[in-house]
């Protein structure tokens, strides 16, 4: 079945690997548009991993074992790793604030995700935020889906929008592209080019194949629940192209009114 769930999104995954986007920014400027929407794409992915966690291990008092010691095992080693890396400096941090280090070193603007933590902290409702909050509909849309799954609790779902929403569908061409930009300008961007480096090593080669055993141990032999991941994960690549779609119009938009 993880052929048959492969082989459906392959179509969408390809048509984000080579979406225009990448091609568009060739300029610290278009970095900092590009990474001022991304940066919730960045965020809302930690809550995934965080629902996953409490689904799949033991999280009051008092204790007791998890019902799958296997699921239980591989998401508390990817938790380890997204909320709790090494950063270029080797200090712990989560990847969301290694790409907030980035977005600092290029003076992007952080006001719009500073206003949504801060409005969490004080007890704020996710969903009243985002309706809230002034950004563009292809970024409101990706979070109300995010935290829909989420809310919706189907702990097999939520592990295929994980799994398959994810920093690896950034291609090695657009690494390249920003380690080129790094050289060239007076603007020094490495903080951001580690975390991208790092994020998708870390996905390809350890969590990637990690969240692929954890939907196969979630869905097992149920074709209900593999038809419901392959549909999240269709959709979780749509909203991800939609989202692309967006940042590509702002980039584009940016550019016209520079010139």
């Amino acid at each position: 079945m993880i052929a048959r769930l492969t082989d459906q999104l392959a179509p969408f995954k390809k048509q984000l690997i080579e979406h225009p986007i990448y091609q568009n920014i060739d300029c610290v400027s278009d970095l900092r548009c590009f990474m001022e929407s991304h940066v919730y794409a960045v965020w809302d992915f930690m809550s995934l991993v965080k629902k996953l966690q409490l689904d799949l291990t033991t999280t009051t008092l008092p204790w007791q074992p998890p019902k799958n010691i296997t699921a239980a095992r591989l998401i508390n080693e990817i938790v380890w790793g997204e909320e709790s890396d090494l950063n270029k400096n080797g200090k712990p941090f989560s990847h969301f604030e290694m790409y907030l280090n980035g977005m600092n070193q290029i003076n992007a603007n952080t006001d719009g995700i500073d206003y949504m933590l801060n409005h969490l902290k004080a007890g704020g409702n996710i969903f009243d935020i985002i309706d809230q909050i002034n950004l563009p509909y292809h970024i409101k849309d990706f979070l109300r889906f995010t935290f829909e799954i989420i809310e919706e609790s189907k702990t097999h779902k939520i592990a295929a929008v994980f799994t398959f929403g994810r920093e690896d569908l950034i291609p090695d061409m657009f690494i390249s592209m920003i380690k080129k930009m790094n050289r060239d300008n007076d603007h020094k961007i490495d903080q951001i080019i580690y975390y991208f480096e790092r994020h998708i090593e870390v996905d390809g080669d350890e969590h990637g194949p990690m969240a692929l055993e954890m939907i196969k141990n979630l869905c097992g032999r149920d074709p209900v629940k593999w038809n419901e991941a392959i549909n999240a994960s269709q959709e979780a690549l749509q909203k991800r192209i939609a989202l692309w779609d967006g940042i590509n119009f702002q980039i584009n938009e940016r550019v016209k009114i520079r010139i």
